[in-house]
């Protein structure tokens, strides 16, 4: 899964925003920054380039995604780690970032309480979520096609988690609760570019968790042969452009 996610969802879906969010925190000029839920580094190695004096501890919950990422971004400190049990002293780092991770969190607000901890007085909370299903043309394309997969019961990963956090008030009430001050939120459209809509069907069915998913709910070749279709028929074959909408966040603790 990681391989996958890396090879075809990464440089279209994620490094457009890693991109933005390294900037972002280049101009804070943080000297210490914590990552949560790293995945396989593309926050991390826009840091790293963009930043090159800042020391950068990047930590994720899935063992196999630190493993490749600190084989992609060597010059981090890797830990596999909870961000609800964060295995960090009170107040070391300066900065916390975050890219698509706050979602998957079971319990956000504990998991902002623990950011909050780790952080210095004044310390900054950097992380972007997901919009809406429908700001993100890709993944609008790929949850049609699973549903004309699958007709009854179809997989819905894609609407409850990654764009189930999409209303940024109730975010910013879970910072609030966990003792943060927003400072800033902005909505965010960037540009996916992908070379092919087949490639990029393969990274989403096999680089996700829709993957388990698939394979518990029936025949996968079919199933991709007709989600391929389903995303072509939208989007064309490739290359292809599309709009991404997320939402940045920077709080004060």
């Amino acid at each position: 899964m990681p391989d996958a996610y890396e090879q075809y969802l990464v440089p279209v879906i994620f490094r457009p925003f890693a991109e933005d969010l390294a900037a972002r925190t280049a101009a804070l000029a943080p000297a210490h920054v914590l990552e949560l839920a790293a995945g396989t580094g593309v926050l991390t190695s826009c840091l790293l380039a963009t930043a090159p004096s800042v020391e950068v501890t990047a930590t994720d919950l899935n063992e196999a995604m630190v493993t490749l990422g600190s084989a992609r971004a060597p010059g981090a400190v890797w830990r596999q780690a909870d961000a609800q049990r964060l295995p960090f002293p009170d107040g070391g780092f300066d900065l916390v970032a975050c890219q698509f991770g706050v979602m998957f969190f079971p319990d956000r607000v504990e998991a902002f309480s623990e950011i909050h901890r780790v952080l210095a007085p004044g310390g900054r909370f950097l992380f972007n979520t997901w919009g809406p299903l429908e700001t993100h043309s890709f993944e609008v394309a790929l949850q049609a096609g699973l549903e004309r997969a699958f007709p009854v019961d179809p997989p819905r990963f894609f609407p409850t988690v990654p764009h189930g956090y999409s209303d940024p008030a109730v975010v910013a009430a879970d910072l609030s609760a966990a003792g943060f001050a927003v400072e800033d939120e902005q909505e965010l459209t960037l540009q996916g570019r992908a070379a092919s809509t087949a490639g990029l069907a393969t990274g989403y069915l096999t680089g996700t968790p829709v993957r388990t998913a698939v394979e518990e709910r029936g025949d996968g070749p079919a199933v991709r042969a007709t989600v391929i279709e389903e995303m072509t028929a939208r989007l064309g074959p490739g290359p292809v452009t599309a709009p991404m909408t997320a939402y940045v966040f920077l709080a004060a603790a």
